[in-house]
């Protein structure tokens, strides 16, 4: 069974015991799409480059005195600050494998924190603005005050405390780097396509932080969302391609104040987002948090103002109707836009090499 279908099968027995199964064309399409969609990736995927290894060479360490052993010690344990060649120092094929093994956890949401580790790339890169040249993954800015507070960024403490440990570990990489390469491993891991990264992020200060308001209101609509997404650069087929990261995860009333997933597998990455945009009957859910829209079958999957904007807005949904038909199409379309998205305002080294990480067998 390949990776992909093995991670399908075993979200969807893990979410049925919570939530009702998945509607009928979402059953019918899953096992196809993702077996043309794993044969594409594994044509396209090859073996990438080692990059430089830090540490010290365990001989060099026998011939040292004393004195200068325990002043390495204490240097080695420092916290260290990235500058622009740091990257070279760090073996990101190891970080994508430590990364992948903080996924899965039982006792988390729907038992993984790739939802949440899509959801902290996005938010740390969405902030760019093409005018300004201000914003984006650069930096990290995401985990300072006033940041950090910002509405749109609730809950994201769970996933930099997650990743803090690697951080440790991997001294030399930057926060931006890392928060951006988790959004990777999580897209690819839980069965979505392979996406092209590079490193070379630098480390900003805490006075960088980007102004509340660039990041997308889930309760707007279809004018908001060119709004938010043009100021990055981005055009309306990119748009709809990004928003199929929504087939991950769930809203949490603690956090944007909505509540549920959008589909009954919210830990595969599928175009689910599209299929059960246009096949399901939606109705405003009858409660006393913020607007949303439940199926009217079973009442257990949402979709926000912002997400309806996709079907009922000509331009979006003649993209949101080729995403459902073609799973091949969407992944491809998402890797790009998402990719790119990543990288918005980034001033990579020239010598960054780009990399496409293999999934874990």
């Amino acid at each position: 069974m390949s990776t992909s279908l093995r991670l399908a099968s075993r979200s969807l027995a893990r979410t049925s015991l919570r939530a009702p199964k998945p509607t009928t064309a979402s059953i019918r399409t899953l096992t196809t799409q993702q077996q043309r969609s794993q044969s594409n990736r594994q044509q396209q995927q090859q073996q990438i480059p080692r990059t430089i290894k830090s540490g010290v060479n365990p001989g060099a360490l026998g011939a040292l005195a004393l004195g200068t052993l325990v002043g390495w010690y204490f240097y080695s344990n420092k916290e260290i600050t990235p500058t622009k060649d740091s990257w070279k120092k760090v073996d990101y094929n190891a970080v994508y494998k430590d990364i992948a093994d903080l996924l899965e956890d039982e006792n988390y949401d729907d038992g993984s924190y790739g939802p949440i580790f899509v959801r902290l790339a996005w938010h740390s890169s969405g902030t760019f603005d093409k005018k300004t040249k201000t914003g984006g993954s650069e930096g990290a800015t995401i985990r300072f005050h006033p940041e950090s507070s910002h509405g749109a960024n609730a809950g994201l403490d769970v996933a930099r405390a997650r990743l803090e440990p690697l951080k440790k570990k991997y001294p030399h990489i930057s926060y931006g780097d890392l928060y951006t390469l988790a959004g990777v491993v999580a897209v690819q891991e839980l069965g979505g396509p392979t996406v092209r990264w590079r490193p070379g992020r630098v480390e900003k200060k805490e006075n960088e932080c980007t102004p509340d308001g660039r990041l997308p209101d889930a309760a707007q609509g279809a004018d908001h969302m060119r709004d938010i997404f043009y100021r990055m650069g981005f055009n309306d087929q990119e748009i709809a391609a990004l928003v199929g990261a929504h087939a991950l995860g769930r809203c949490h009333t603690s956090r944007s104040g909505f509540e549920g997933p959008w589909n009954a597998s919210p830990t595969s990455f599928t175009n689910f987002f599209y299929t059960e945009l246009l096949n399901n009957h939606w109705v405003p859910k009858k409660w006393n948090g913020p607007h949303q829209y439940v199926d009217k079958e079973s009442g257990q999957f949402m979709m926000l103002p912002a997400d309806m904007s996709f079907k009922s807005d000509a331009q979006f949904r003649k993209y949101v109707e080729i995403y459902a038909r073609d799973q091949d199409v969407f992944f491809a379309d998402f890797a790009k836009a998402f990719a790119k998205l990543l990288e918005l305002g980034v001033k990579f080294p020239e010598d960054a090499p780009v990399y496409e990480f293999k999934t874990l067998e």
